[in-house]
């Protein structure tokens, strides 16, 4: 399906409908756009008399934007009269008026009544003159009626396509009953008062909870007022899932980074030094998985590379975890089958972070950890290169 909205998987709508006729049409590219006006409301029949350019017309078919079907069949005619002689009710369009003596009619009636005439097995058709100056007196005195637009006076001229797609748009509407192509996909049944109300009570809880509802004379006037926006949604069953979701996941957002928090990339570094300054000696177990887990929700640049290849690459796939525990400690990566901890070692780190290393690398040994150090810039810059301290350290 392309973006434009024709889909070629469907079929299209084909009627017995007017035959249109050009006269004189001067450019290639405004046959080709009645022949795609046409193709849009299932208008099959296109006839052209002396067509200035000639036919076949490449600019027709490029402007024609996939119309072939109609093109391909195109009947040509030397003279106007040839062009309608098998058609039994001909309309004539014009902008102006032609001081000729026969109905004037608007495209929703010359549409009815073309589609009564060809229920018959009649022939029905619709005359369209040159771009330039439209249709001559003569021309317009072979119709049976006049099609004129409700346009502006002051400038009534149409391009030759428009024109086409309104009858055609007329025509089809009538044919069709007004049948628009698609609908509003079926929703969920709508919410219940039970469902309406657990979310609201639930909203309301939360509010209450960043006091704002306020001041306190309000209060009632304002849940009036929330509860109006929610009921005039008339809300679904699925509605109220997603709202009551949204609702939760602001309310849960308050509680800290370590429920879900996302730090950029100067915030992360500030962290690292936070928690180097600060030591994690002394935090209890919670605490130390809760900062393990918010590190490996913000991972550094060199982090994120190293770890790609310590799980894609077969040596280390799988033996390796990220931002774990280790006690009260938290080392870069760790290796508990292997007892190896990986430190990333930044450019320009401060004495704290160093420290901070120190301290964990000595407590890690203690315990029969072996630590690899690995400089951050090597990872980005060759990760190949900063992987043999740990080849070299696993054997």
């Amino acid at each position: 399906m392309s973006g434009s909205g024709t889909d070629r998987t469907r079929v299209g709508v084909t009627r017995e409908g007017p035959v249109v006729v050009l006269v004189e049409p001067q450019l290639g590219e405004n046959i080709g756009m009645a022949a795609r006006a046409m193709g849009n409301f299932g208008l099959t029949r296109l006839r052209l008399v002396k067509p200035r350019d000639g036919w076949p017309n490449m600019a027709a078919r490029r402007a024609a934007a996939g119309a072939d079907h109609i093109l391909g069949k195109v009947e040509l005619f030397d003279t106007v009269e040839a062009a309608v002689a098998d058609i039994s009710l001909l309309f004539a369009t014009t902008a102006r008026a032609h001081d000729q003596a026969k109905p004037v009619v608007a495209p929703v009636e010359a549409a009815r009544e073309m589609s009564g005439h060809i229920a018959t097995g009649a022939k029905a058709g619709i005359l369209f003159g040159r771009e330039r100056s439209g249709l001559e007196n003569d021309e317009v005195a072979l119709a049976d009626r006049i099609v004129t637009f409700p346009v502006n006076p002051g400038f009534a001229s149409l391009n030759l396509a428009q024109a086409v797609l309104l009858m055609g748009y007329e025509w089809f509407k009538l044919a069709t009953e007004g049948a628009l192509p698609f609908v509003m996909p079926q929703r969920s049944e709508r919410a219940s008062q039970h469902q309406m109300q657990a979310f609201f009570d639930n909203l309301v809880r939360e509010l209450d909870k960043v006091e704002f509802l306020r001041p306190p004379e309000k209060r009632d006037t304002m849940l009036v007022n929330l509860r109006n926006i929610f009921t005039r949604m008339e809300p679904t069953k699925q509605d109220m899932h997603t709202l009551h979701g949204v609702v939760m996941a602001i309310a849960e957002g308050r509680k800290g980074p370590a429920k879900g928090g996302v730090l950029d990339a100067g915030q992360g570094k500030r962290l690292r030094e936070l928690l180097a300054e600060q030591g994690t000696g002394a935090a209890d177990g919670g605490s130390i998985r809760g900062l393990a887990r918010l590190l490996r929700r913000n991972p550094t640049d060199a982090e994120r590379l190293l770890w790609k290849a310590l799980t894609s690459d077969r040596r280390f796939a799988g033996q390796f975890r990220r931002q774990t525990p280790v006690g009260r400690h938290i080392p870069d990566f760790v290796s508990f089958v292997h007892r190896i901890a990986i430190e990333l070692v930044g450019p320009g780190e401060a004495d704290t972070v160093r420290a901070d290393r120190a301290v964990r690398r000595q407590w890690l040994e203690a315990r029969d950890y072996r630590v690899v150090e690995i400089a951050a810039p090597l990872v980005t810059e060759d990760i190949d290169r900063a992987l043999k301290p740990l080849v070299v350290a696993l054997g």
